[in-house]
């Protein structure tokens, strides 16, 4: 398998629990800048797949690289987040207490504590950043309010706005739309199209009618290997993923 210019390059990872192989020989490239969707059934090794390439989870074998150059097994999840790879966990994890504005302040890079940047002096481009961050999530206009009191879309953005404040150049998005109205899926959909210019996005999701509105190449997984990938029809007129995932 080549990693001819691949950004995130997974080649036979294997992640057993206890005699279960969560990941089974799993191989993925993503290119610079690409989006990619990622679906298959409960247990396929979505999670875990996320869990290896940000650290949390070391695999038995296989090669991670990021980068083409950077192998990403010896590193632990700061180190790796530092690199500029975030992860979006399908729960919101924001400062509920705190107002959005302050949510994006306080993202701030990994050499900085939470109480330096809370109580530091904002740079004039530390502030642009911010406001420009919150135009990009749609949340200008609640940048005063508490992130507690934001929508379950809402927060869901607002996360993502925590990622890029960070730098994300690599964004892992678990399930982005689970639990958001018709509207803020759809909205969810035009961010994601947007911030694919600037970086490279793997998206795991179960709402086929989101995966579609992507438009991207899908990868299968089931069983903890790569079972179709291609576009959306590709894998959706695949009698393999129809029996395992689809047809359910």
């Amino acid at each position: 398998m080549s990693n001819t210019n691949a950004h995130l390059y997974l080649d036979g990872v294997t992640v057993s629990f206890d005699g279960f192989k969560a990941l089974n020989n799993l191989s993925l490239t993503i290119e610079q800048g690409e989006l990619r969707s990622i679906i298959g059934p409960n247990g396929a090794g979505k999670t875990t797949m996320m869990d290896v390439i940000t650290g949390k989870t070391k695999p038995d074998t296989g090669t991670v690289r990021f980068d083409e150059r950077i192998d990403l097994t010896k590193l632990d999840e700061p180190a790796i987040a530092g690199l500029g790879i975030g992860r979006k966990f399908q729960k919101p994890t924001v400062f509920e207490n705190l107002s959005v504005f302050e949510n994006l302040e306080l993202a701030c890079k990994a050499n900085r504590s939470a109480l330096t940047c809370l109580f530091a002096r904002l740079t004039s481009d530390h502030r642009a950043r911010i406001e420009d961050t919150l135009a990009t999530i749609s949340l200008a206009e609640r940048r005063s309010d508490l992130a507690g009191s934001l929508s379950h879309g809402q927060k869901q953005w607002l996360e993502i706005g925590m990622l890029l404040i960070q730098d994300a150049e690599l964004l892992l998005l678990d399930e982005p739309v689970a639990g958001m109205t018709d509207a803020e899926t759809e909205q969810t959909a035009d961010l994601i199209h947007r911030l694919k210019d600037d970086h490279t996005l793997v998206v795991v999701e179960h709402d086929m009618a989101f995966v579609r509105a992507l438009g991207a190449r899908v990868t299968v997984l089931h069983e903890g290997s790569v079972l179709a990938e291609g576009s959306i029809d590709h894998v959706q007129a695949d009698q393999r993923v129809v029996e395992v995932y689809l047809g359910r």
